[in-house]
């Protein structure tokens, strides 16, 4: 039997097709300016990904065709935010976004071109699906990731590195990994607090591991252990409680490729939602 972890009961809008339809309005709005601001993008793309996320707290499942076109535009922004900043100084990059090709400036190397920014781009690729995407994103060198000034915990470039390694089938993958666990040694942290680390940050790591091993019984533990340990972090008290922690998004796109990978996958949550995870709209509309 497939283990359930529910998310707590969302208290709405009492209207909530106008309330995401004024959400998706200022979404579209922001994403219109880059073509004329593309210094904006680490903003819209924030406001993209949390609009993607507040449909799937009125739509827990993903079962609404609006839904997944707030994930595909989230991802499109993210996409295009990477393909901005490695163009050429002078240049433009053409980026389909919410269903519209867009020309926008090159922005090359901004604060919010960071390995953060990499990481969320690249779990939207996945839980899209979108290939493509997924190989131009991996090839963004990391040196470009650590030039935008931004602080992280040294093992988020290792991670970063790994993924890209895995996807781009290049060697050292293994070496690559373990750097990552070394570097999440909750006692030499230096910018992220232990909590953070152990419910948030690292779960990830270890079930991406557990699906490069090929272990269906220890990678459905890891996911329930990453879920748990997800929704305890983010419910802990009223300050956290926000749309960042209401989907598992890192979980949710190793999920996805598990599942891609025939995998069967024994959890079910809202912090995972149905129809992304198992695809129901990919080819819905092109992207």
């Amino acid at each position: 039997m497939p283990t359930t972890i529910s998310r707590p009961d969302f208290q709405g809008s009492n209207d909530p097709v106008g309330h995401l339809q004024r959400v998706d309005k200022r979404t579209i709005s922001a994403i219109d300016d880059l073509e004329e601001a593309p210094e904006m993008f680490g903003l819209t793309f924030s406001k993209a990904l949390s609009t993607a996320q507040l449909h799937c707290l009125y739509d827990p499942t993903a079962n609404k065709s609006e839904t997944w076109e707030a994930w595909v535009a989230a991802m499109q922004v993210g996409s295009a935010l990477f393909a901005s900043a490695t163009a050429p100084e002078g240049t433009t990059v053409e980026c389909m976004i919410a269903h519209k090709k867009r020309t926008i400036p090159a922005c090359g190397v901004k604060h919010f071109v960071d390995a953060g920014t990499w990481l969320e781009a690249f779990w939207l690729a996945v839980i899209c699906r979108d290939q493509a995407r997924m190989t131009q994103l991996c090839n963004v060198p990391i040196e470009l990731l650590r030039a935008s000034g931004a602080v992280f915990e040294e093992y988020v470039y290792h991670w970063v590195d790994a993924l890209q390694t895995y996807w781009l089938e290049r060697p050292g993958l293994g070496e690559k990994l373990v750097a990552a666990f070394d570097g999440t040694n909750p006692d030499t942290l230096r910018f992220v607090d232990r909590e953070m680390m152990l419910k948030v940050l690292y779960p990830p790591l270890d079930l991406f591991y557990r699906f490069i091993s090929q272990d269906p019984d220890k990678f459905n533990e890891a996911l329930v252990q990453a879920v748990e340990l997800h929704k305890e972090y983010w419910t802990a008290d009223e300050e956290r409680e926000s749309l960042t922690g209401d989907v598992a998004i890192a979980p949710l796109a190793i999920a996805c490729l598990a599942f891609d990978a025939g995998r069967p996958i024994e959890v079910e949550s809202e912090y995972l939602p149905e129809n992304l995870l198992d695809r129901s709209w990919l080819g819905e509309f092109e992207t």
